[in-house]
């Protein structure tokens, strides 16, 4: 094992192998840094305690500096020698919990933030509150993923995001690089709740449309949209008319990220009969933001009891036109960038795709969608 005075210099310099290094510091003993063949670097330390070799990982070299490490390194070995447990592998996972939500929730928009808190105070942390964060095993997790068998639903669902914890724990310097103990679990298979309409069903929703395009044509419109673009109903809800030219959608702020929406002759036309009295193309009538998902949501209860249709959610819209536009001839890969999927697998499968492509098949869906048009 190679032994050097540790610089900072000197571990920028480190260039990974193909199998990990331990490169130990010269000035104190027991401390060092560790380099895996991915590229990370990681400072440790290695001491005995009770007959026995004890390794720790004090930090991630890329967040930590080699003087604050040596100080952290200095502390730990001290603890060691006085029975002391409380370094790394005693630190709570809550802690190790709090700190990710800090640092990486960022990476979050801030209604899946506020989402993934509801989770992980809900399901995750009951469950593993108290324990070590280096000590959760593969064991545990399925345990615990067991343990909600009765709500499938929130078990899938909080799974990534005790995983994401794990994860970081990893980057933090809390666990080893590659022991992220959920990387096993397989999700719950759920009956798929798609629901797609039937061009008679498609027929029904467009009378019923008909009927409020006085009374509640911004909602009606809203609607129609959605049947025409396959967009999220945030989406088009909380569309700025800065978002809508040259013919198309260009969303500043979607699931997805920026993205173009392609838009047929049908939509375009809706969009311009909407009176441009607000930077929102659909604003609320009592406040400066946009109008409301919750009077959406209920405009569409409503609607879809008219049309007995009421088993059919919004978000069953967005199914719809993709099944459209899929037996009007259009393959999955361009119905894929037509809806906006995040896929990173998808996504790299769609670099071919021409724009051409996706707008021809955004005008197929116009005919198709006639019924449902003013």
């Amino acid at each position: 094992m190679a032994t050097t005075r540790l610089t900072q210099a000197r571990i920028k310099a480190l260039r990974p192998r193909k199998t990990v290094r331990d490169i130990r510091d010269a000035d104190l003993r027991g401390f060092g840094v560790r380099l895996y063949p991915t590229g990370r670097k990681c400072f440790f330390v290695h001491s005995q305690h009770e007959g026995r070799r004890v390794w720790k990982i004090v930090g991630d070299a890329a967040s930590l500096s080699v003087e604050d490490a040596r100080i952290r390194a200095r502390s730990m070995l001290a603890a060691d020698r006085n029975g002391v447990h409380a370094s790394s592998e005693r630190i709570l996972f809550e802690e190790v919990a709090e700190e990710v939500f800090r640092r990486y929730g960022r990476n979050w928009k801030p209604d899946t933030l506020r989402v993934n808190r509801g989770y992980f105070a809900n399901q995750i942390l009951p469950w593993f509150r108290g324990r070590p964060i280096a000590g959760v095993t593969t064991a545990d997790v399925r345990a615990w993923f067991t343990s909600l068998h009765g709500t499938p639903v929130a078990a899938d669902r909080s799974a990534p995001v005790l995983s994401v914890i794990m994860a970081q724990a990893e980057t933090y310097g809390y666990r080893p690089e590659g022991s992220n103990p959920c990387k096993a679990i397989r999700r719950y298979r759920r009956k798929g709740r798609e629901r797609f309409l039937s061009t008679e069903e498609v027929r029904k929703l467009g009378e019923a449309l008909s009927h409020h395009d006085e009374n509640a044509w911004m909602h009606a419109s809203i609607i129609r949209l959605l049947l025409l673009t396959g967009c999220r109903t945030s989406e088009i809800v909380t569309l700025r008319w800065r978002e809508y030219r040259d013919g198309h959608l260009h969303l500043e702020d979607s699931k997805a990220g920026p993205r173009m929406v392609w838009l047929c002759t049908s939509a375009r036309a809706i969009l311009d009969l909407q009176p441009r009295t607000s930077c929102w193309v659909f604003p609320s009538t009592w406040t400066s933001k946009s109008v409301s998902m919750s009077s959406v949501g209920g405009f569409w209860r409503n609607l879809r009891s008219e049309a007995g249709l009421q088993d059919v959610r919004l978000h069953d819209l967005r199914h719809t036109f993709a099944s459209i536009a899929i037996m009007t001839g259009e393959n999955v890969l361009t119905v894929g960038r037509l809806l906006g999927h995040n896929d990173p697998g998808t996504t790299l499968k769609y670099s071919h795709i021409t724009s051409d492509a996706a707008v021809e098949a955004a005008r197929a869906m116009g005919p198709v969608l006639a019924g449902v048009t003013p």
